[in-house]
């Protein structure tokens, strides 16, 4: 058969995951990391990094909204998914995933928001007419009040929304490194590592992201860069990348260590089949040259100009080596068979229910979601950043 080498079972010959739940756990690590960026300013008090908080909320939201749409397309019947709310299955991780969803999506992320923005609805629900004066109006829920108290009230309770969803954030993701970590008959998979590797990368490119997002924005509005917000958030995205490259690191010295019989094989799938996407594209591309580029705006005192650039080259090229961290574990973890005599290959069409049109769909909606809220709730205050553009030259 093409593509196959070696002995290797019918059931094996096929992958059964393909890109799209690449993209699942991809698009959820950004919602993952958006928000730890988020939770900096309220919790921890960064004031450095304030101009990015409201843009990685709505960029986390925008991103949770997409999560489950890989899914959903991957099921045959995507309609069935429901089911798991009215008949629930403690035992069931991928089941459990969906109130862990439904609790981070309404109770933490949307309430947060809606807390965060509030004054703002209400005096726009006053000011708007037509029809975006009705959705404003309906977004108040009623609740007119924004008198110094309760403002005072909404900040509390929006700390505390805060603090609960650090770890819901870190639930909705490290339950996907779970699921894979749990699967015993896969040893590329099985690893107790598995979900805080998944939480560690999912922080480093939700923070990238955010970053990214808030320099792309700025410079469209015409406005000037804050290269503080930007620094303080490249050194947190440095500090965050060295925990977890040396937790896959420390994972992929056990596994040389332990040596056991699936070893050869996995050796032999990284030097063949997984060379170029994991080999080249996650550890020397995604992860060592940005490791370095950041490193160096972080020992060496370099121009504002050089800096920014360096900035957008390591958070583009951690984005693509966290996504080939995906790639690598879901696609590259079908790749061998369970007898280790055996490897297929994976073809990826262009035009199918889970081909390459479709992934990219998927990753472009949430940034045109994105780009609805922020325009409906703009991230930024009224005055905020009125250097021109100019004055960042």
């Amino acid at each position: 058969m093409n593509g196959v080498e070696g002995f290797m079972y019918p059931n094996e010959i096929a992958l059964q995951w393909s890109v799209l739940i690449v993209l699942y756990p991809y698009i959820t690590g950004l919602v993952a990391g958006a928000f730890i960026l988020a939770s900096l300013v309220r919790i921890f008090r960064v004031e450095a990094v304030r101009p990015t908080y409201r843009l990685a909320l709505l960029t986390a939201l925008s991103f949770l909204l997409v999560a489950p749409l890989p899914l959903q397309f991957h099921l045959g019947h995507p309609e069935r998914s429901f089911e798991m709310y009215f008949t629930p299955h403690s035992t069931s991780a991928m089941a459990m995933f969906g109130y862990v969803y439904l609790w981070y999506l309404m109770a933490v992320l949307v309430f947060e928001l809606w807390l965060d923005y509030r004054a703002e609805i209400v005096q726009r629900a006053q000011s708007t007419k037509g029809l975006l004066g009705l959705l404003y109006k309906a977004m108040t829920l009623g609740n007119y009040n924004i008198s110094h108290e309760a403002l005072e009230l909404d900040e509390k309770i929006g700390w505390i929304v805060t603090l609960i969803g650090i770890p819901s954030a870190f639930m909705l993701h490290g339950y996907v490194g779970f699921i894979f970590g749990s699967i015993k008959a896969n040893p590329w998979w099985s690893s107790p590592l598995m979900p805080i590797v998944f939480i560690f990368s999912a922080m480093v490119s939700g923070i990238a992201a955010v970053m990214l997002i808030y320099m792309a924005t700025t410079k469209m509005r015409g406005l000037k860069i804050d290269v503080a917000c930007v620094d303080a958030i490249a050194m947190y995205l440095f500090y965050t990348f060295i925990i977890d490259f040396a937790l896959e690191s420390l994972d992929l010295i056990h596994r040389i260590y332990e040596a056991d019989e699936s070893f050869r094989s996995l050796d032999f799938m990284v030097h063949t089949k997984l060379y170029i996407p994991h080999i080249v594209i996650q550890i020397l591309l995604g992860t060592l040259t940005p490791l370095v580029l950041l490193a160096i705006t972080q020992l060496v005192k370099l121009p504002e100009r050089l800096r920014k650039r360096l900035y957008v080259i390591a958070g583009s090229l951690i984005m693509i080596g966290v996504f080939a961290m995906r790639w690598n574990v879901v696609i590259g973890g079908q790749l061998f068979s369970k007898s280790f005599l055996g490897y297929t290959t994976y073809k990826m069409h262009l035009i199918s229910k889970e081909g390459l049109l479709v992934s990219a769909g998927l990753m472009l909606l949430p940034l045109a979601i994105l780009y609805v809220l922020v325009r409906i709730l703009p991230p930024w205050h009224e005055g905020e950043n009125q250097v021109l553009a100019e004055g960042a030259k």
